[in-house]
């Protein structure tokens, strides 16, 4: 891969930002595309780098950003004779460009870490912390008194908790201060935008009833939050106590994928195609870089060349294509 593209990447999933890699794995000349080739789709479908001719770009696009929708990686064909070339596992779609050759591409989503915010530095606090970043969480760390040495693991370490917010892929925020700032500590995770989708309070059920007393004035809803924290495995030790929480954490997370194939806050919204009435290529309208009017009505091209026939003779290509 160029190393432009791996900084990019890089920067990309340091400021938690979706993307997908598209990588081509197989080719037949005469096609442009190299094997080891490789571009970036950003979640706006801003397309980075090389895969081929510009007829593939507006298909890698389309297919890149339904691979972020639904969070499935998946291997695309493009072909002069797709139906020829249909295998399984593969979606073969039509090859434009004039050159000929074809085409095989693995297109990769690459998600934002999920986020976990420790609320204090208590033995289960760092415990949480410890395995959640052995988990592959991105682990933010909040104590007033908190620093590296503290929390070693941690991505971020905070001594205000206003400082830390709830951006990321899934969220999950719990508060282990047992006894130290715990109203202050679940009022800022409460306070954290978008909400978490897991808040949990490690208490005993009587000291947690005293914490939401003290800050049912200042938040409006205390239904979600749990208590006591984790599954119910019998834990004592600290360590075991933060398995308990992150496996309640892992059951919640499972239980929203069946819906991941919805637009998610991070997501792209459900790409709409239109047809380019030259070649046939499916475009993904809301990335199309070549359009014309005619009649009232937008036209797609996949490149400039398509384009510039259509605007030769628009009345002979108009019913061709448009909208899909």
């Amino acid at each position: 891969m160029r190393h432009d593209l791996l900084r990019f990447a890089a920067e990309l999933a340091k400021q938690g930002e979706a993307f997908v890699l598209a990588t081509v794995v197989r080719r037949e000349a005469p096609s442009s595309a190299r094997v080891g080739d490789t571009a970036l789709v950003t979640e706006g479908g801003a397309f980075h780098g090389w895969v081929g001719g510009s007829c593939t770009q507006p298909t890698v696009v389309r297919e890149a950003l339904r691979a972020l929708a639904d969070r499935v990686p998946r291997l695309i064909a493009l072909s002069p004779h797709p139906g020829e070339d249909r295998r399984p596992g593969v979606d073969a779609f039509p090859m434009t460009c004039h050159s000929g050759g074809s085409v095989d591409i693995y297109i990769e989503p690459v998600l934002p870490a999920p986020r976990l915010i420790v609320f204090g530095a208590s033995p289960v606090g760092q415990a949480l912390v410890r395995l959640g970043k052995a988990m592959g969480y991105s682990v933010d760390a909040v104590d007033p008194a908190a620093d590296r040495v503290s929390f070693p693991e941690a991505d971020r370490v905070f001594t205000q908790a206003t400082k830390a917010d709830g951006s990321g892929a899934f969220v999950s925020a719990v508060v282990a201060t047992m006894g130290h700032w715990d109203e202050e500590a679940l009022a800022a995770a409460l306070a954290l935008v978008p909400r978490p989708a897991y808040v949990a309070v490690v208490a005993s059920r009587t000291r947690f009833a005293q914490i939401r007393a003290a800050v049912q004035s200042t938040a409006e809803n205390l239904t979600h939050v749990r208590n006591p924290a984790g599954l119910d495995l019998g834990a004592q030790l600290p360590e075991e106590i933060a398995l308990s929480v992150l496996a309640e954490i892992v059951q919640v997370r499972c239980a929203q994928r069946p819906a991941a194939a919805a637009p998610a806050p991070h997501t792209t919204a459900p790409v709409a195609d239109a047809i380019d009435p030259i070649c046939g290529m499916t475009v993904a309208m809301a990335t199309a870089r070549h359009t014309a009017e005619f009649e009232g009505r937008t036209y797609y091209f996949c490149c400039g060349g398509c384009r510039a026939q259509f605007l030769k003779e628009p009345a002979r290509y108009a019913t061709a294509g448009g909208h899909a």
